[in-house]
């Protein structure tokens, strides 16, 4: 599977807390919170961003709180993936068990501009700049994550499961 985008492109220690302001976590609707994603960091990007757009940036992306609204939020968005340096912990956890496909690539997070087009293959975590033709080297996905992404995350992925099971 590939991806195609636009990249919106940040720095280091993007935090939860300017992913989806705290203030508008009275929800879990991926539309609603899409409308206040970035806000705090870039109030152009939730009326500017396109679906397949990929987020990139520098060190601990979606460091802070552990809510999963983050990735919610970016999802509901309409991003199809995120590329980093590097992810905090939790947020690597949230972003796949919402169905939310990111990529450590220090290389391709040095290197791209925003506004150039990536396109990114899940299956061999390859990451091209169309825009010069140039191409990164990640991990690709590794089968059972990307059996969550998929399923569009663990909830729906568990749910299929469990009709496999009992055949229904």
């Amino acid at each position: 599977m590939k991806l195609k985008g636009r990249v919106w492109k940040y720095g280091d220690n993007v935090d939860t807390d300017v992913i989806i302001p705290a203030r508008h976590t009275n929800t879990h609707e991926p539309a609603d919170l899409a409308l206040h994603c970035m806000e705090d960091l870039d109030e152009e990007f939730a009326s500017k961003v396109q679906p397949g757009d990929i987020i990139v940036a520098g060190n601990n992306f979606g460091c802070g709180s552990s809510r999963e609204h983050a990735p919610i939020a970016i999802k509901g968005s309409g991003v199809s993936a995120v590329i980093a340096i590097s992810f905090a912990r939790i947020f690597y956890r949230n972003a796949f068990n919402m169905g939310l496909p990111i990529f450590e690539c220090p290389e391709a997070v040095a290197d791209v501009q925003t506004g150039e087009t990536l396109e990114i293959d899940l299956n061999t975590g390859t990451i091209t700049n169309l825009d010069r033709n140039k191409t990164y080297q990640s991990e690709p996905v590794p089968p059972f994550m990307q059996q969550l992404l998929d399923d569009g995350g663990l909830i729906p992925f568990v749910q299929r499961e469990m009709a496999e099971e009992t055949g229904s």
